[in-house]
């Protein structure tokens, strides 16, 4: 199995670490050419959705990647990714990917003062969750799972082939979201 982790700016590391850890083998995405690798899925790390946004454009990545997503290639996009998944980001004008049937609220919790650590439950089992500038989902579409929540505002979903959490799984040592991740791939098959 190979997962294709898009190395232009975030946490793209941890991710890649997590997914060893669980056997997968993981190529980091940084141009276009490494888009016709034989991924098998594909993660959308934290970090600065508006900086990843432009570099994918300027990089000629944004459209295949919109392409890949919508023909069917598992994809899990964590804080910043889960707004570039989002169809609709209710603080910020811009068109990011658009491909995930949810409305987001950016930076919900304030600036980086306003980062914290929780436990709460995903798929009902707690787990560790680190917010860092984290968004929300406000809404979610009728073909959206809700996976976890943290006082009445979503925090984790699944619709198809795509997964998206708010918060930062890879910062923790548990496997859990990932093995979620890895899961969805292998069904795919």
């Amino acid at each position: 199995m190979l997962i294709g982790v898009l190395a232009l700016q975030g946490a793209f590391i941890e991710h890649e670490r997590m997914c060893q850890r669980l056997s997968a083998d993981v190529v980091e995405i940084r141009q276009k050419k490494d888009l016709e690798l034989p991924l098998e899925g594909l993660i959308l790390p934290g970090g600065e959705s508006t900086t990843m946004l432009k570099l994918l454009h300027d990089l000629e990545m944004y459209q295949p990647i919109k392409n890949m997503i919508i023909e069917g290639m598992p994809v899990f996009g964590t804080c910043a990714g889960l707004i570039l998944l989002a169809k609709y980001v209710d603080n910020d004008p811009r068109s990011f990917l658009q491909v995930m049937d949810i409305h987001v609220k950016r930076n919900a919790f304030g600036r980086q003062l306003g980062s914290f650590y929780t436990e709460n439950e995903f798929q009902g089992k707690k787990i560790p969750m680190t917010f860092i500038r984290a968004p929300y989902i406000s809404n979610v579409g009728e073909n959206v799972e809700i996976l976890s929540q943290f006082d009445s505002m979503i925090m984790a979903a699944r619709q198809k082939n795509m997964l998206a959490t708010a918060f930062h799984p890879e910062l923790s040592s548990d496997t859990t979201v990932h093995q979620y991740f890895i899961d969805m791939i292998r069904n795919r098959k």
